[in-house]
C-alpha cells in the first residue's frame, strides 16, 4: 500500500480531542476544519518547557532520496507514548516544491505518518502563503522606494540582495529583470526568485519567540546600501509592521495528529542549508511545555541540520537536548562505501563496511556537543540480517547504543527498542549539551571550527569576494552573529562527489550572505540552489483528484 492508501484507512480523531490530550482546552484552539488547528502562544511556558526532555533526530550523510528522519521521528514519538511517556513530535511543514517535484510529500511514511497528510502536504493552514506575501511585500516596497522621487531613501539598486519568493520549483525564475515597460513601471534591475523555504522571513519566523521579537527581527533585515554607502534595513522602509501583520496567524503553531492518535505539531519549513533547517522555536517550546518528551528533527545529515540546530537554534532559545537519534540506513552506508545507486537494494557487506567511516564521523560529531547518541537502523525490506548484524557489531565495538527500527512497517511498535534506549539515556542524565563555538568568536574562527571539527576539512579558503564580504560584515557590526554554512548534503566536504569520510580536503567559501533579521550569516560553499527545478517527470504528473474530492498520487 502507498502512504496515502495507508493514511486513508485511519479514522481521524477530531482535533479538539487531540488538543485536550495535548493539554490545551478545545476552546483555546483555532480550528481549521475538523483535523487541524492553531495553538495560542499564551499556552507556552518557557520555564516549564526547559525542564522537559528534548530529543533530536538526525541522520548520516544521505542518499539523494533521504534516509527517513521524519518517519523515524514520528515512529519514535509513537514508541515513547507506548512506553507511557507523554510525547509530542514537532516537525517542519512541507514545501510544495518537493511535493510536486522529486521527493514528494514530507509527512512520514507507511505506519509512521502525521495526518491529514493531503492537507499538510498542500496548503495546510496557509503559513507558507503568509510568509511568501510578507517577503514579497518587502520586495514591492523596495522597488517602490527606488521609483519614488519624493519619499526616496536613495537606495542603490546595484546593492540590493533581496529577491522575491514563490513556493514552487521554477528554474525560469532564478534570474529575471524587473521594471521593464517605461518610467511608470519601475526602475529596471536584475533580481530573481528563491523558493519560499529559503526566504529569510522563514528563518526569522522559525527563530522568533513572540510577535514583538518577530517584528524586531523583520525590521533588522538588511536590504543594501544607499548611493552614499549607508546601510538600509527593512525598518528604514517602515515595512516591519505590515509584514508582521501578515504573519499574525502564521506565527501560531499547527496541531495535527499521528496515525496512532497522538498530538503532532508542524510549524515552519526552512531549507536546511540556507535557513537553518529546523521547525520553529515556538513550536518546540509549545511541545516541551505540554510533554514529558519532545521529538524533533533537523534537515539533511548531522553535519548540516543538526549542527545548525545546536549552534544556532539551541543557543538562541536556550535549549538543551538530552539525546540524539542518528537515523542510519544500510543503503546509505553502501552508497558511501562506493556502491552504485542502482545496486543499493542488493546485499553487499564489503560496500557496507567501507561506508561505516561515514557513520563513525557523525557519531564523533555528536559527542563534540556532549550529547549521547543512539543509532537507529531504519529498516528497509531489502536489508539482510547479515548487513544489520554488521552495523550492530560496529556499534557494540564502539560502545554505542543501537536499535533496529521498523517504524514504516510497524509504527510505534517497531520503535519500542529505540524508545527504551532514549528513555535510558535521559534517565542516566549523562548528556551535558555544549555548543561547538561561542557567537562572540570571529567569523573566520566560527567557520573554521565547523569546517575542521564537523566536516573534517584541513582548512578553509576564501575567495576575494568572500574576503570583501568579511570586511563588510565587520563594518556593519554583525561579526558577532552565528554562521549557517551552506554546503552540499551529499558529502561531509563541499564536493558532492567525495563520499564516505573524506580527509585532507579544503572548504572554499565563495561568498557570505547576511541574514541580519534571522540573526545569522550564511557562508556559501559549492553550488547551492535556492530555486530548484522540476525533473523530467515531476511528481505532479501522478497527482489527481476525483469528483468526490479524493486525491490520488500524493506520497
Amino acid at each position: 500500500m502507498t502512504d496515502l492508501e495507508i493514511a486513508k484507512t485511519i479514522t481521524l480523531k477530531h482535533i479538539s480531542e487531540i488538543s485536550e490530550k495535548f493539554g490545551i482546552p478545545s476552546d483555546d484552539i483555532e480550528m481549521y476544519g475538523k483535523h487541524k488547528a492553531k495553538l495560542p502562544l499564551k499556552a507556552i511556558d518557557k520555564q516549564k518547557a526547559l525542564e522537559s526532555n528534548l530529543i533530536l533526530v538526525s541522520a548520516i550523510s544521505p542518499t539523494p532520496a533521504g534516509e527517513g528522519k521524519t518517519t523515524m521521528s514520528i515512529g519514535l514519538s509513537e514508541g515513547l507514548n507506548r512506553l507511557n511517556k507523554k510525547t509530542t513530535v514537532v516537525l517542519r511543514e512541507p514545501s510544495l516544491g518537493p511535493v510536486f517535484g522529486i521527493k514528494g510529500g514530507a509527512t512520514g511514511g507507511g505506519n509512521s505518518q502525521v495526518l491529514p497528510m493531503e492537507d499538510i502536504n498542500l496548503h495546510f493552514t496557509g503559513d507558507f502563503s503568509a510568509i511568501e506575501k510578507a517577503h514579497n511585500l518587502l520586495s514591492a516596497i523596495i522597488d517602490n522606494n527606488i521609483q519614488n522621487k519624493t519619499n526616496s531613501l536613495r537606495i542603490d539598486p546595484r546593492t540590493i540582495g533581496w529577491k522575491r519568493v514563490v513556493d514552487l520549483n521554477d528554474r525560469a525564475l532564478r534570474r529575471i529583470i524587473v521594471g521593464l515597460g517605461g518610467t511608470t513601471s519601475g526602475v529596471p534591475r536584475e533580481t530573481g526568485f528563491d523558493i519560499t523555504a529559503a526566504s529569510e522571513i522563514m528563518a526569522i519566523l522559525c527563530l522568533a519567540e513572540n510577535l514583538t521579537d518577530l517584528k524586531k527581527r523583520l525590521g533588522n533585515i538588511f536590504i543594501g546600501y544607499t548611493f552614499d554607502k549607508a546601510p538600509i534595513y527593512a525598518k528604514d522602509l517602515k515595512a516591519e509592521g505590515a509584514m508582521t501583520a501578515l504573519l499574525k496567524d502564521a506565527i501560531k503553531p499547527n496541531l495535527v495528529q499521528t496515525i496512532e492518535g497522538n498530538p503532532a505539531i508542524i510549524h515552519g519549513g526552512p531549507f536546511a542549508n540556507i535557513a537553518q533547517g529546523t521547525n520553529t522555536v515556538i513550536a518546540t517550546l509549545m511541545g516541551m511545555t505540554h510533554s514529558e518528551y519532545t521529538v524533533t528533527e533537523a534537515g539533511f545529515g548531522f553535519d548540516l541540520g543538526a549542527e545548525k540546530f545546536f549552534d544556532i537554534k539551541c543557543q538562541s532559545a536556550g535549549l538543551k537536548p538530552k539525546a540524539v537519534v542518528l537515523t542510519t540506513t544500510i543503503r546509505a552506508l553502501k552508497y558511501h562505501g562506493g556502491a552504485d545507486l542502482k545496486s543499493l537494494t542488493t546485499p553487499d557487506l564489503e560496500a557496507l563496511e567501507r561506508g561505516l567511516p561515514n557513520l563513525e564521523k557523525h557519531l564523533e560529531n555528536i559527542f563534540k556537543f556532549k550529547v549521547s547518541p543512539v543509532i537507529a537502523i531504519n529498516k528497509f525490506i531489502s536489508d539482510s540480517d547479515a548487513e544489520i548484524n554488521l552495523i550492530k557489531a560496529f556499534a557494540k565495538e564502539k560502545g554505542i547504543r543501537v536499535a533496529l527500527a521498523e517504524v514504516w512497517a510497524k509504527g510505534g511498535e517497531g520503535a519500542l527498542e529505540l524508545a527504551q534506549h532514549v528513555v535510558n539515556i535521559v534517565e542516566e542524565n549523562k548528556s551535558d549539551f555544549k555548543p561547538l563555538y561561542k557567537w562572540e568568536s570571529s567569523v573566520e574562527d566560527k567557520i573554521s571550527t565547523i569546517a575542521t571539527e564537523i566536516y573534517g576539512a584541513e582548512y578553509v579558503d576564501y575567495t576575494a569576494k568572500a574576503k570583501a564580504h568579511l570586511r563588510k560584515i565587520t563594518n556593519l557590526g554583525l561579526d558577532h552573529l552565528p554562521v549557517c554554512i551552506a554546503k552540499t548534503q551529499k558529502s561531509l566536504s563541499d564536493n558532492p562527489k567525495l563520499l564516505g569520510r573524506p580527509k585532507d580536503f579544503i572548504i572554499t567559501v565563495r561568498e557570505i550572505e547576511i541574514a541580519a533579521g534571522a540573526g545569522f550569516l550564511i557562508p556559501i560553499t559549492g553550488d547551492i540552489m535556492r530555486m530548484p527545478g522540476l525533473p523530467a517527470h515531476p511528481a505532479s504528473e501522478n497527482i489527481d483528484i476525483n469528483d468526490d474530492g479524493e486525491i490520488t498520487g500524493l506520497f
